[in-house]
């Protein structure tokens, strides 16, 4: 083989270890993330006042990391508005739904319905006209919202269910499909994943201490023991390296392996919910899971062969 095609292939090897790297860990953080916070609430942590502080340790993280390597958030009006909605739709928001559907519907549930963003961007994406509508992908979507729908079925049959925080569960997936849209076409020019993650967090911890004036909304920690502090302390770190791996897989792998992200995230996050937490198997786990897993399959598949078609094009 020769140097030039050996130096090609190396180069091709490393364009591709980064992103992938980067949803192995991102994914196992999201799986990781979703059995912490139904422990938090086991030890008195209200959703908001856990999700705002570890948040906030997030950020700090974050900004400290980007001022090191010289890469601090821009600072304008694009940005600004980029940083707010998508805090709102990728963080607050939806992270808030998350953590406080899982004591009432588990952490396993959870994390299922987290590999449906991606299938429902591709949904978003066809109506915004950012991408060709190709069938196997539609197949795909088809056979994800089949597999959501037969855990919803499931877990609307199951004797203790609340309805409205089942529907509310699902109402996440939909926020974070509108942030994958949003963050995709409104990236402010020339900045790196390293200086806009914390900026989002900035701007999602701004949103939840508005959140928390309304009636009945606390910020306070139990501080009957060190435990609560540290259980913050730990999900901040996760945070802070969850939403920097998401930045970097999504300008550096693009949508098809950014989808991979909350299947990755179920693999580790189901298990964990059942063989750690004691959770019980979500009714229809293997059926939902199984049509799911084939769903972002096909999905995935299908941008390969884009991505191929497009790659093999004469310039």
């Amino acid at each position: 083989m020769s140097e030039p095609i050996e130096q090609s292939v190396s180069q091709q090897k490393s364009r591709w270890l980064v992103p992938v790297m980067c949803l192995l860990a991102g994914g196992f953080l999201i799986g990781i993330t979703t059995n912490v916070a139904k422990y938090a609430g086991e030890i008195g942590l209200t959703p908001l006042a856990f999700l705002f502080w570890s948040i906030a340790g997030a950020a700090l993280i974050l900004l400290v990391f980007g001022l090191m390597r010289h890469q601090p958030p821009p600072f304008n009006i694009r940005s600004i508005e980029y940083y707010l909605v998508a805090a709102l739709v990728s963080v607050a928001g939806s992270n808030l739904i998350f953590f406080s559907a899982i004591p009432r519907v588990g952490a396993g549930f959870v994390a299922l319905i987290i590999t449906l963003p991606p299938l429902l961007t591709y949904v978003g994406a066809l109506l915004l006209r950012m991408e060709r509508f190709q069938i196997l992908r539609a197949l795909g979507v088809i056979a994800a919202l089949m597999g959501a729908g037969v855990l919803a079925a499931r877990k609307f049959s199951a004797p203790d269910s609340s309805i409205f925080w089942i529907i509310l569960a699902l109402c996440g997936p939909i926020l974070l499909a509108i942030g994958n849209l949003y963050r995709t076409l409104r990236w402010p020019e020339n900045a790196s994943p390293t200086a806009l993650a914390p900026g989002m967090l900035i701007a999602a911890v701004i949103l939840l201490g508005m959140f928390s004036l309304l009636p009945n909304y606390s910020l306070a920690i139990p501080l009957t023991s060190a435990l609560p502090i540290a259980l913050v302390a730990l999900q901040a770190v996760i945070f802070a390296g969850q939403f920097l791996l998401l930045f970097l897989l999504q300008k550096t792998g693009g949508p098809v392996l950014l989808s991979l992200l909350g299947s990755v995230g179920a693999v580790v996050g189901v298990p964990v919910a059942i063989f750690l937490q004691g959770e019980a198997p979500p009714e229809g786990l293997i059926l939902g899971a199984s049509l799911i897993a084939l769903g972002v399959a096909l999905v995935t598949w299908g941008g390969i062969k884009i991505a191929k078609g497009v790659h093999d094009e004469p310039n």
